[in-house]
């Protein structure tokens, strides 16, 4: 049975490299990463700054949303993290380390997991752009 070994949405700031040695162990053959990194554009124009609001259950929902991914996998640990509040560019807003004994499962997990968390963490996306626009993104 896979372990979710961590699941956190936080201001802090994510390292991907932190949850690769959290999903590390000797039963595993492969460790597959996802970094979602602030952008400078998005649509055709620069953004300037992003800004994510959380709904008070979205701490609590990354663990559920999660949980109701990784049993369909053959993998062994996972951990994942997504941040809200001000984020500048370049650094990670979203993170998914999976570890398993093959590549493919690993793979395929991560993959799930991140499109899971995309579609129904309850989470907003404030973007303003440089030709002084905004934009909520609704990424729940």
């Amino acid at each position: 049975m896979p372990e979710l070994v961590y699941a956190v949405v936080t201001e802090a700031p994510i390292h991907i490299n932190e949850l690769s040695t959290l999903v590390s162990n000797p039963h595993s053959g492969a460790v597959v990463t996802f970094c979602g990194d602030v952008r400078n554009h998005d649509g055709g124009k620069e953004v300037a700054s992003l800004f994510y609001e959380i709904h008070p259950s979205a701490p609590e929902q990354i663990k559920v949303i999660t949980q109701s991914v990784i049993g369909h996998y053959e993998i062994e640990r996972v951990a994942v993290a997504h941040r809200y509040g001000d984020i500048a560019i370049g650094e990670t807003a979203f993170a998914v380390a999976v570890s398993a004994a093959h590549r493919q499962a690993a793979f395929d997990a991560c993959s799930a997991i991140v499109n899971a968390v995309k579609e129904k963490l309850p989470i907003w996306k404030h973007q303003k752009f440089t030709d002084g626009t905004d934009e909520w993104v609704n990424c729940a």
